[in-house]
């Protein structure tokens, strides 16, 4: 394929980001077209000339509707990644890619709107799929008790301790405390007060989970042949798909039945080892990660399935500061799902096309690669890896 037909981020846009509920002025369909309106206006074209849409997680906001809210001329690429929760945050960048590569489609949107307080809220128990049959009457009702007994195995196995888990939530907002457009960009998080704070489910604690927030994200993706006319410098996509391990099944949201060796862990080491080979880079070579935070548990997990330490060691690996600004793997520069936003993800995306760009609030110095993953342990996680 010939560089002129690659795939490349050209428009990155974000409506207002609030906690769950506090958007009751526009609907949840109002803020998707928000945030697509501002990836195009990033880019320079007009909206009309969108063609295509890619989303997760069983986004509301259907393309019927939004080519008609939006003017668009013509509409000749839908795509949806099958999954719950912020694992296909990456495949529908993947999707996208594929699309615009394919000549299916010219300028593509990937998005991803939430307005839980005036519909589906995500933190609380829904029967996500048959597979909750064998773990709710157990009391895994909510994605926290869903994922607790994976960070608990993590502690027995290899002694992880709870301040390795705050240090990922210090650093998370640490760096959300730098970004005017988080969420807890002014509330301050010490290690006494994360120490401190209420169980949630054994050993999760308040801030080891992530916000829920209302808000839109977006990103428009084109090839390089039609990104020479557009305004801002164009991202490439080195390499973006899905994954899963083997016998995973629904892995956190279902039965719990994974293979006992990988049980703890981002269920992404075979993802891992596809996304390297086709960017043609080792672990070494990336320059900052945005890791799904969903949970402080699931950055230890990808920390370690993605390279950047050995099986084990991912508590070590934060304790040392590597999360932070300056640090080895300079992790979710925005605040992450835990203090920026909890956009299912997609915001992680559009913050690691900021670290390309060089506008990021917590920006990297000498930034030329940004991998970014998609949530962990469910079938099927995404990650994808960017450059300049």
């Amino acid at each position: 394929m010939s560089v002129q037909s690659r795939a490349c981020i050209v428009g990155i846009g974000e409506s207002r980001y609030a906690k769950w509920g506090a958007i009751k002025d526009q609907s949840e369909l109002s803020l998707a077209c928000d945030a697509i309106l501002a990836a195009a206006s990033d880019s320079g074209i007009s909206p009309q000339k969108i063609d295509g849409f890619a989303s997760f997680s069983n986004d509301r906001s259907e393309p019927a509707l939004l080519m008609n809210a939006l003017g668009i001329e013509q509409l000749r690429f839908t795509g949806m990644v099958w999954g719950g929760g912020g694992g296909g945050s990456c495949g529908a960048v993947a999707l996208a890619q594929a699309a615009v590569e394919s000549g299916q489609a010219n300028y593509v949107i990937v998005f991803r709107a939430l307005c839980q307080g005036q519909a589906f809220r995500f933190g609380q128990f829904h029967p996500w799929t048959d597979h909750t049959c064998f773990a709710a009457p157990f009391g895994m009702l909510a994605p926290p008790q869903m994922f607790a007994p994976l960070v608990r195995r993590h502690m027995h196995l290899y002694g992880t301790q709870p301040e390795h888990l705050g240090e990922v939530a210090l650093s998370c907002r640490a760096y959300a405390n730098r970004n005017p457009r988080a969420v807890m960009h002014d509330r301050r998080l010490t290690m006494d007060d994360y120490l401190s704070s209420r169980m949630i489910a054994d050993p999760l604690t308040l801030y080891d989970c992530c916000l829920e927030s209302d808000g839109a994200a977006a990103l428009l993706i084109t090839t390089y042949e039609r990104a020479r006319d557009l305004k801002p410098q164009p991202i490439e996509i080195l390499a973006a798909q899905q994954s899963s391990g083997h016998l995973w099944g629904t892995g956190i949201l279902g039965g719990h039945n994974m293979p006992s060796d990988t049980y703890a862990s981002a269920n992404a080491a075979d993802l891992a080892h596809d996304l390297y080979k086709r960017a043609g880079v080792r672990p070494q070579d990336i320059d900052v990660v945005q890791f799904y935070d969903a949970f402080t548990g699931m950055v230890l997990f990808a920390l370690e399935d993605f390279g950047f330490c050995g099986v084990g060691e991912s508590g070590d690996y934060v304790s040392e500061g590597n999360l932070r600004l300056g640090g080895a793997s300079p992790c979710n520069t925005s605040g992450g799902i835990l203090s920026e936003a909890y956009i299912h993800g997609l915001n992680l995306v559009v913050e690691g096309v900021r670290q390309m760009r060089g506008e990021s609030t917590a920006q990297v110095s000498g930034a030329n690669l940004v991998l970014v993953s998609g949530g962990e342990s469910v079938t099927p996680t995404s990650g994808l890896i960017l450059g300049v």
